[in-house]
């Protein structure tokens, strides 16, 4: 005989991938952690794969050409397609500055049976080289540093994501709660 507790520790939670993608300094990685913030507090298992880290740990080695983007997006989208099949909402903050690598993994989410969500944080790269959190664009500037996303290397930008966030125009906190909204109104939160 089974008890209500024990019914209720075998419902799963629905798991999600959400891809914010965007320039370097958009606001990607600072929305992930809000969000993931909030969402923890209200009781749901929640993960950030932060590009920097998964470059260090999971990508190590890896270049910046088109082949080994594409590679670490589609390694980044395996972990995440993973976890969100196990009930976790998985935040990832990953430029992938290529439409094909981000419909590779959006792909993959779909033969899986995975939900996942593309959210394309807008920041004009003028806002983003003025934030300029890590120093890539006064890098860039001096000849430092060649290849940087949305300068002097491609991004393409996504034709109709699931959520466009105007960083620049709202705080971090609308732009969590409209992503939160998202995900309410998807049936995933």
């Amino acid at each position: 005989m089974t008890t209500d507790q024990e019914i209720s520790m075998s419902v799963t939670e629905t798991g999600a991938t959400v891809w914010l993608t965007g320039l370097p300094s958009a606001g990607k990685t600072t929305i992930a952690y809000e969000l993931a913030g909030r969402l923890r507090a209200e009781g749901h298992r929640v993960e950030v794969l932060d590009g920097d880290e998964i470059r260090e740990f999971l990508s190590a080695g890896l270049g910046f050409s088109r082949e080994d983007r594409h590679t670490n997006v589609q390694r980044i989208g395996f972990v995440a397609e993973l976890l969100a099949a196990n009930g976790v909402k998985v935040l990832v903050p990953v430029i992938a500055p290529y439409a094909d690598s981000r419909d590779a993994v959006r792909k993959r989410h779909q033969q899986e049976g995975t939900a996942y969500l593309e959210v394309h944080v807008a920041t004009p790269v003028e806002v983003c080289s003025a934030r300029d959190v890590k120093g890539l664009y006064a890098k860039q500037a001096a000849g430092e540093i060649s290849g940087l996303t949305g300068v002097d290397d491609p991004y393409e930008a996504p034709g109709s994501p699931d959520l466009r966030i105007e960083s620049h125009q709202q705080t971090v906190q609308e732009s969590a709660a409209a992503l939160r909204a998202l995900l309410t109104e998807r049936g995933l939160a």
